[in-house]
């Protein structure tokens, strides 16, 4: 019987090793090398887990690790001592912990060429870690100290999708076309919280999705969109702009579908573009609202059953302005697929 149980338990591991399509001797030297801080299940082998342990620096990692959780430590420092065996990581998250830039030995991270997960939120780096590996596709650095991205340190960083250095402490001068140079197919970049006070230059024509909130930004330049074909979602919330600083025609582009412009200064409605589903104004200094301002056609052709390019706003916020209800009728004419206005 007890034979039995045992060739049962191996004919378990076996099956368990070739559901992760992994070899039985990286299996075994994967699990008899986990670090007695961290978890290693049998049944995700190539996961390790050192997460939320007061680790204060990285114990050596087994070799066949993709995925490594080492979030909610006190590490200060990647060494190449201790991930001289992580060479085959997917997904490495070091959130939450004391990583300095100095602490962050050079050229550790672009040994990492399988990398393709990259979070670094919630601790003490004072500029984008360089070199990184040609890999990667998501980086997340929100709310450190970052005030500086080194020029080139995107170059060759062909995959790169995501970019969050949202809440540091960037400046104009640290955002630019050479230092955003090689994001060639970037789709969402979030530059939400930092010291910005004009809109950034350089922001690759890929980007569609564009957070810029908690900034002091006070003006759009006219065209700025123009270098921005695909941009879809927009948020300045908690900016300074005024209408003055807001072109009249600057948010015609067709690609966009959601703006936000909340906590704004904003006197007036901005036009409006046809395709934009949903606008918010809340919490501006709003007096007024009229269709013939804000609509982007005729409110004769304004009808989407006769008229393709009928405006397809179906959100709409204002309150939090001046605005005296109702809604004049002219606004919900030109808007008719408009299902929720807040006012």
């Amino acid at each position: 019987m007890a034979l039995l149980l045992k060739l049962l338990c191996i004919l378990c591991l076996v099956g368990l090793v070739l559901s992760q399509d992994m070899p039985y001797e990286e299996y075994m030297a994967q699990i008899q090398a986990c670090p007695k801080e961290c978890r290693c299940p049998p049944n995700f082998p190539r996961a390790v887990y050192c997460d939320n342990k007061g680790l204060t620096k990285i114990p050596k990692i087994p070799p066949h690790t993709w995925y490594l959780y080492l979030q909610n430590n006190l590490i200060e420092a990647l060494s190449a001592d201790s991930l001289q065996n992580a060479t085959q990581l997917r997904w490495l998250n070091l959130n939450r912990n004391k990583i300095t830039s100095e602490g962050v030995e050079e050229g550790i991270l672009s040994t990492m060429t399988y990398l393709v997960h990259l979070y670094m939120d919630d601790n003490l780096l004072s500029s984008v870690p360089s070199p990184l590996p040609a890999s990667l596709e998501h980086l997340r650095l929100s709310r450190n100290r970052i005030s500086k991205i080194p020029a080139g340190v995107f170059v060759g960083l062909d995959k790169l999708n995501l970019l969050d250095l949202q809440g540091n402490k960037l400046m104009d001068d640290a955002v630019t076309e050479v230092s955003l140079k090689g994001l060639s197919n970037l789709v969402q970049i979030n530059l939400a919280k930092n010291q910005l006070n004009s809109m950034p230059l350089g922001l690759p024509p890929t980007t569609t999705q564009l957070f810029l909130d908690g900034n002091n930004i006070d003006k759009i330049p006219a065209g700025y969109f123009k270098g921005l074909p695909r941009v879809a979602f927009l948020r300045l919330n908690h900016n300074k702009l005024g209408s003055g600083g807001v072109p009249k025609n600057v948010f015609n582009v067709s690609s966009i579908l959601d703006l936000q412009l909340s906590h704004n200064q904003l006197t007036e409605v901005p036009l409006i573009p046809s395709g934009l589903e949903h606008l918010h104004l809340d919490h501006n200094k709003i007096k007024s609202v009229s269709g013939s301002n804000v609509c982007p056609v005729s409110v004769d052709d304004a009808d989407e059953s006769v008229n393709e390019s009928a405006p397809r706003l179906r959100y709409l916020r204002l309150d939090g302005n001046e605005i005296k209800p109702p809604i004049p009728r002219d606004v919900i004419l030109c808007f008719r697929l408009l299902r929720s206005i807040v006012i």
